[in-house]
């Protein structure tokens, strides 16, 4: 009689994650958001008028109207499709941390598209998407609201690099510090 021993594994460690349209709703977010983020940082050092910052504004303005798009399908998505519950629940201090987080994060999602849209519409800007079409201007020309659109604009900026940072760090924190599945949720599963 010949016996084959089998070994016996355990099966892999099952994490609550969040589902693959608000995984890709997420990164392709965060890829877009970081870019126009360096980007709009980048040109802030150039001189205006010159043909790279043009450029380079076109293509923050689009990534940006891209980002506000998204932004209104993961809301609607997030609205439909409650969050994974944590493998380990998290404190009360750290929840309301969280939650204050991904509060100000979907406002800026919408913010920043928003008053970069007022700035150039009222401004008289171009407002391109890729060079495939115009956004439709629905703004008249006003200096004044350009002006406020403008400088929203630019204060948000700062508040995006804090809250992106603040984001970044809890993600370290949580993965290299704590060693909890807290990032796990928003990765796939592992083959």
């Amino acid at each position: 009689m010949n016996a084959t021993t089998h070994a016996v594994t355990a099966p892999a460690a099952v994490f609550p994650r969040y589902d693959r349209v608000q995984r890709i709703l997420h990164w392709s977010m965060a890829a877009i958001i970081m870019v126009a983020v360096a980007i709009g940082l980048y040109c802030s050092f150039l001189v205006p008028g010159t043909p790279t910052r043009k450029m380079l504004l076109d293509v923050h303005k689009s990534l940006g109207m891209t980002a506000l798009v998204l932004a209104l399908i993961r809301i609607g998505y997030r609205l439909l499709v409650s969050p994974p519950a944590y493998l380990e629940p998290l404190g009360r201090l750290i929840r309301a941390g969280a939650s204050s987080a991904h509060l100000l994060l979907y406002g800026l999602m919408l913010f920043m598209p928003v008053t970069g849209y007022v700035f150039s519409a009222a401004g008289g800007y171009p407002l391109p998407w890729f060079g495939l079409f115009q956004w439709p201007r629905v703004l008249p020309a006003d200096k004044s609201l350009a002006h406020w659109g403008q400088m929203l604009h630019g204060w948000g900026a700062w508040v995006i690099y804090a809250v992106l940072a603040l984001h970044i760090a809890a993600v370290i924190w949580h993965q290299w510090v704590k060693k909890d599945a807290v990032l796990a949720r928003m990765l796939p599963r592992r083959a």
